[in-house]
């Protein structure tokens, strides 16, 4: 159980970032944490990670939100036990990447944030507009917020609604960078990559083919996914996308559409699929994120949910190598342009007046490098593998 904190971080940093990294181990954190790292590494922050028993707080978290809810009151109750950490430097900026609204009580237990901060912003992840009325008393801590971020644009304006602060859509990111498969211009090992929710049909025909050709298809097996340690977790999931020829992506919660859950999102793996450069096969939302994140030619190429004519699918594109080869370069070429989370940084910046830092143009003109390396010839590989019945 961790005991109380004093602030005895250095003076020279403007930033003060509050993240769950040591608290929360879901293989669905492992992309804010990424984030985060982006963001220490291109400006000046203090980094604050509340630690305590993993297990435990499962426990605490819960019953904190439920008291909330009964008191109808978000400030009284930390999810923490016996942990305070006291803000004694002043900084400009206060950032929190709040993935689900249940974490926000978390900030109780940081004394003196928004008091010692000029400006607070928070980043609140998945959200669901069925889901919003029923976090009201949480939701009502963001209004000690300056900005907030959502990446559901779909609920921006009913959250907006409900804290009075100015909510922004905001797309997801990627650490461009590590997704990029070159300079090393690596070989795509893996044939098929599906990570997450799949259709039954088209993962049991990828399986029934793996078993009669020469087939590497990846997926999961296990779960309850949680990692023992984010880096580890991200690095491994980082080099099977950009080691892989194809990747089936969908909406998120793409089996609850139509049914309990009608809203069209954008979930990050599509930004991580198109980094790496792999061809992309799913159902991408139809919504106005996705049209305006993906603007070009065969981003996705759509199948339905259920393929079980995947093979037949894959041998199809795996005849026109050209076209291959464009997708994956005009994949790559977007995303370091577009979607390195240094770009979403920037935007935040720019929302509350703060300039970029050097290192931030660092890497911005990094990324403009990459993608000379980054050209249809050698995104051109020829299949390994030609899948027929």
């Amino acid at each position: 159980m961790s005991q109380k904190t004093a602030n005895i971080f250095p003076q020279e940093s403007r930033v003060l970032l509050l993240s769950m990294r040591d608290l929360k181990f879901h293989v669905s954190r492992s992309a804010p944490y990424e984030f985060e790292d982006i963001i220490c590494g291109c400006d000046t922050v203090d980094l604050i990670t509340p630690t305590f028993n993993s297990n435990l707080f499962k426990v605490t978290n819960k019953i904190a939100n439920q008291a909330a809810k009964i008191l109808k009151n978000g400030e009284l109750i930390s999810s923490l036990v016996n942990y305070n950490f006291q803000v004694n430097k002043e900084y400009d900026l206060f950032f929190f990447f709040c993935q689900s609204i249940q974490d926000i009580l978390v900030l109780n237990s940081i004394k003196g944030w928004r008091d010692k901060c000029r400006y607070a912003v928070c980043w609140l992840d998945e959200i669901w507009l069925k889901d919003i009325d029923n976090w009201q008393v949480q939701l009502r801590v963001l209004k000690k917020f300056d900005q907030i971020f959502m990446n559901f644009s779909s609920s921006v304006d009913q959250v907006a609604d409900i804290v009075q602060r100015p909510c922004h859509s905001i797309a997801y990111g990627v650490d461009a960078v590590n997704f990029c498969p070159y300079p090393h211009d690596l070989s795509r090992c893996i044939d098929v990559l599906s990570i997450g929710r799949r259709s039954l049909v088209t993962h049991e025909a990828l399986l029934k083919h793996t078993e009669q050709e020469n087939l590497f298809y990846i997926y999961d097996t296990i779960k309850d996914l949680y990692m023992a340690d984010y880096r580890y977790h991200r690095s491994l999931y980082t080099n099977f996308v950009k080691r892989s020829s194809y990747m089936i992506v969908n909406k998120a919660k793409f089996d609850l559409i139509g049914q309990r859950n009608p809203q069209e999102e954008v979930g990050p793996r599509f930004f991580e699929g198109a980094a790496g450069g792999t061809i992309m096969l799913g159902v991408p939302p139809k919504c106005e994120a996705f049209t305006n994140n993906f603007d070009w030619s065969d981003a996705v190429i759509e199948i339905p949910f259920d393929s079980p004519d995947i093979s037949n699918i894959i041998a199809d594109l795996n005849a026109q190598p050209e076209r291959l080869a464009k997708i994956r370069h005009d994949n790559i070429i977007n995303s370091l342009l577009r979607h390195d989370w240094v770009y979403r940084w920037e935007t935040i910046l720019a929302r509350v007046g703060l300039d970029v830092t050097p290192k931030m143009l660092e890497r911005k003109a990094y990324l403009n490098k990459l993608t000379e390396m980054v050209t249809p010839e050698n995104c051109h590989q020829k299949p390994q593998l030609a899948l027929v019945d």
